[in-house]
């Protein structure tokens, strides 16, 4: 079994979600990290991260919430499965594996990055479930990680690159990961070295050169998967980080999907929030659950 997590955020315990029958099994053991009191939150992390993403976010709702921190398929702990597919319907099955296995309902789906757009995917799947979507920096725009720098350009391009990009997708000096995730970041001080070599041991894991060159690659999956947003019939929060990589008119036209959302820009901010900024994602998660206790009238 891998060694897990050497990250521990207090007040959650370490789960895992085995497959039943042919239908699961491509997407393997899923690991999940839960915790706290109150309805379900589920957390879907970013593109080559995982579950410990939320490790400052969860301790401010966790009095409020139930949360479910899935480590999404081939990621952090989750099983690496050979040959399996990382395009956005197989990770969208395994979110919502998650919640129907555990039979949970009036959920809060909060993703970030890649976990945002399946955030949303997943709330359109399943709305007799889904109670609210918060979706942070949806990732689902042309050039993706590739428009932060061209360090990052140049680390995608070359592991998504046919025969040597496996080879380039395993080697992952910790400089250039750091100055790559640095770059989703206003506040560079957010990126802690103990996560940055927790992110690092994860991909030292056997198959995941194959896991990351799949999850790079998947990005017009998740492109394509823009055209279920106007699907979703629960309350939807967008959050941006003022200097995310996505442009102003990728979120005006995700604006225009989603008419009814309401729009949250965060100054100074990247792309990963949750990291620099948890307290913006805590207060919209602990307001909507504030007010929807309310009686309509004082609401």
């Amino acid at each position: 079994m891998d060694s897990h997590s050497s990250i521990k955020i207090p007040g959650t315990k370490e789960h895992f979600l085995d497959p039943l029958g042919s239908n699961e099994g491509s997407l393997g053991r899923l690991r999940y990290l839960s915790g706290g009191m109150g309805p379900p939150l589920v957390l879907l992390h970013t593109v080559r991260t995982q579950a410990e993403h939320f490790r400052h976010l969860i301790p401010l709702v966790r009095e409020r919430y139930t949360v479910y921190a899935l480590d999404l398929p081939g990621m952090g702990y989750s099983q690496i499965v050979p040959g399996a597919s990382y395009e956005e319907p197989a990770m969208r099955a395994a979110v919502k594996r998650l919640i129907t296995r555990l039979d949970l309902r009036d959920v809060t789906l909060l993703g970030e990055s890649m976990g945002a757009t399946l955030a949303l995917t997943t709330a359109a799947d399943l709305p007799e479930r889904v109670r609210r979507v918060v979706a942070i920096n949806a990732y689902d725009y042309a050039g993706g990680i590739a428009r932060s720098s061209l360090l990052a350009r140049f680390v995608v391009s070359g592991a998504l690159a046919p025969g040597i990009g496996r080879t380039i997708a395993g080697v992952e000096p910790k400089p250039i990961v750091r100055a790559v995730l640095r770059g989703g970041l206003g506040d560079t001080a957010a990126l802690r070295d103990d996560y940055l070599d927790e992110l690092l041991k994860v991909g030292r894991r056997p198959g995941y050169p194959f896991v990351a060159r799949a999850v790079y690659g998947n990005l017009p999956s998740l492109i394509t998967a823009r055209a279920r947003y106007p699907e979703v019939s629960a309350p939807v929060h967008l959050i941006y980080g003022e200097k995310d990589w996505s442009r102003p008119s990728d979120r005006q036209a995700n604006k225009q999907l989603l008419p009814a959302a309401e729009f949250v820009q965060v100054s100074g901010a990247g792309h990963f929030i949750v990291l620099e900024r948890p307290d913006v994602a805590a207060k919209v998660l602990n307001d909507a659950l504030r007010l929807a206790s309310l009686p309509k009238a004082a609401a």
